[in-house]
């Protein structure tokens, strides 16, 4: 090894003051698994690393830390010219000791030998006899390569390379593991500072990594804003876990670090209006919050928001909520309209229904036929969307196309299809109670027009999930035609669907059904018109798995069922072994992977997420230092 190897080694690596010292000693072709499409996936190569024992080495080992090994692309004559040295770089996934006297231990032993050797090994781990013990590791390859030139730069070449057998492994440092999570995505966000706090107005970090947490420095972890919301992501983990914390804190970053995008927020818990109880009264943020029913007084409305475990006891919290309450314009609601009024799409249907009915009747099918090109016609000139409600405009050409299809198909008088197509004038009626019912609150149209007006947040609070799944395909809908029509691709729209089962199951129908194609639709075409998406569940195996296929960044915490993590490995491409390291995790902590947002494309990394309760509590006490 030259001079010069040295030198970069002792730059990118760390061997814990002298405690690591490992070899690669097996690598452990896997076969794939192809059994079942929610086998999950596996890794091509089990790596398999033992190194001699330290009691201190025990204490700052943690899965997820990144490793390297010299591999044969290293050994060719085209490096050897060029000066470089490439690495295979792959991720510890699990680490663990070994006795020498254990091993001989059986269970056909005599019972009081067994004890007596298993009890006079526990002094033995506070040494460092590396005689009698030893630190066995598993590692999977993440499909990079470190590359060093003879200046000593580094860059990472996607693409495995075999690892020379009996090579020194190599533990990546805290200053390494930075630049290569963090340095592309800071620069394309435009964060160029050294240092990193939690405060979301200062800082767009998501949180910190879960490696070297026995140190007492931390390495941020960073993600591009922007390519987060176009490109959509998820977050998947059991109740409790941490899912609504993590939203709300990456909302935060987005909103402070990337002015040119929007959230709405289909909120079926209500929760949110607490969560970002921040950003509601930052005066800089224009927002709105939409409830299913007028909360008539500040008290009202603080009893309607659900909040934290930690904070349902708190006055003070009840307090922030009762001021957002007074805040002019803040706080509407859904003026759902007494009567319906039909859309394009569901006077289709109507029409359909009476076409089957009428199956034995050709005339009567044709006369039917005809009414229904005329509404697709008009829907198409009209540049309208089937869930868009009919207009006046519409009536009458309905009502005169329809007598008409009676006329030349001869359809007899007394029908159910004559007394249906004679009637259409009565749709005026309909229009005419709808308009006359209360107008208080934001109607559908008024949601509508506010995604493109200054609001960067529409939170809409609403526990029926009818009413809420009627929103979201009519807001999406809209928003997908508007944009196609505009031509416009900012500001960016992230829609949010949190408990996106009750949205986006899997295999609906009728209503729901219409809701989760909604969704799909959604995401399908939404990123070609700055549309995004924002998934979060506690049971992604009931998910529409068409969805889950566009999602291109992930948040894993706790998944207790395997069925759930084997979706995950199957849907994301990421190895089971990793996976399980979740089953560890407290609330807080995420295992995240992307394959456009991040420094190293899928490649998961394990994150400890900042807590958006303290912000909270520091926004709360604030407001009561200054109204106290």
């Amino acid at each position: 090894m030259s001079n010069q190897g040295e030198h970069s080694k002792r730059k990118l690596f760390t061997d814990f003051e002298g405690a690591f010292e490992g070899r690669l000693a097996r690598v452990i072709p896997v076969a794939a698994n192809y059994t079942s499409e929610w086998s999950g996936s596996a890794a091509r190569y089990d790596c398999r690393i033992k190194i001699r024992y330290n009691k201190e080495l025990m204490a700052q080992l943690e899965e997820g830390m990144l490793l390297a090994v010299k591999n044969f692309r290293g050994q060719s004559k085209k490096a050897a010219k060029e000066g470089i040295e490439r690495y295979t770089v792959m991720v510890i996934s699990k680490v663990w000791p070994l006795h020498y006297g254990l091993g001989g231990v059986s269970d056909s032993h005599y019972f009081p030998l067994q004890m007596e050797i298993i009890e006079q090994s526990v002094p033995d781990w506070s040494t460092d006899d590396q005689a009698t013990m030893m630190v066995h590791m598993t590692a999977i390859p993440i499909n990079y390569d470190l590359v060093i030139d003879k200046k000593g730069e580094i860059a990472f070449k996607k693409g495995f390379s075999y690892p020379l057998v009996g090579e020194k492994a190599y533990v990546i440092d805290m200053e390494t593991v930075d630049l290569i999570y963090n340095d592309k995505v800071k620069k394309a966000i435009g964060f160029l500072k050294k240092t990193s706090v939690a405060d979301p107005k200062k800082d767009p970090r998501v949180g910190v990594l879960r490696m070297f947490m026995e140190s007492e420095q931390e390495v941020p972890i960073y993600v591009d804003l922007a390519k987060l919301v176009r490109y959509h992501f998820g977050v998947f983990s059991f109740t409790g876990g941490g899912k609504s914390n993590l939203l709300s804190n990456l909302f935060r970053r987005i909103l402070y670090h990337d002015k040119d995008t929007k959230l709405v927020i289909f909120d079926i818990s209500c929760e949110y209006p607490f969560l970002l109880s921040d950003v509601f009264m930052d005066p800089k943020i224009p927002s709105v919050i939409v409830l299913e029913d007028e909360a008539k007084t500040s008290d009202h409305f603080a009893r309607s928001i659900v909040k934290p475990r930690d904070f349902e006891e708190d006055d003070k919290a009840n307090e922030i909520l009762k001021q957002i309450h007074g805040i002019k314009d803040k706080v509407t609601f859904y003026n759902r309209p007494l009567t319906q009024v039909p859309t394009y799409g569901s006077l289709l249907q109507e029409m359909r229904g009476i076409r089957t009915d009428s199956s034995s009747r050709p005339t009567y099918v044709q006369a039917m036929d005809a009414i229904m090109d005329f509404v697709a016609s008009f829907i198409e000139k009209a540049g309208k969307s089937e869930h868009d409600e009919i207009d006046d405009d519409f009536i009458d050409p309905l009502d005169s196309t329809a007598r008409q299809a009676m006329e030349t198909f001869q359809v007899h008088d007394k029908s159910a299809v004559f007394a249906w197509a004679t009637t259409r004038s009565t749709l005026k009626g309909v229009l005419a109670r709808a308009q006359k019912a209360k107008r208080s609150g934001v109607t559908i149209k008024d949601l509508m027009k506010k995604l493109s007006g200054p609001e960067r947040v529409v939170c809409i609070s609403i526990a029926d999930p009818d009413t809420l799944r009627d929103l979201v395909i009519k807001l999406t809908s809209a928003a997908l035609r508007y944009r196609k029509r505009s031509f416009e691709i900012k500001p960016q729209i992230l829609f949010v669907f949190d408990e996106a089962q009750e949205f986006i199951p899997s295999n609906a129908s009728g209503h729901l059904g219409q809701c989760s194609a909604a969704v799909e639709r959604l995401l399908r075409q939404g990123r070609k018109y700055g549309l995004g998406g924002a998934i979060a569940t506690q049971r992604i195996a009931y998910l529409n798995t068409n969805i889950m296929q566009q999602l291109h960044t992930f948040f894993v915490g706790t998944l207790p069922r395997p069925y759930d993590r084997t979706v995950v490995s199957s849907s994301f491409q990421i190895d089971l072994s990793i996976l399980d390291k979740t089953l560890e995790f407290p609330p807080g902590s995420w295992l995240m992977s992307s394959y456009i947002a991040t420094g190293l494309d899928s490649v998961p990394v394990f994150v400890k997420a900042d807590n958006s309760e303290d912000v909270l509590k520091e926004h709360i006490e604030s407001v009561v230092r200054k109204t106290g």
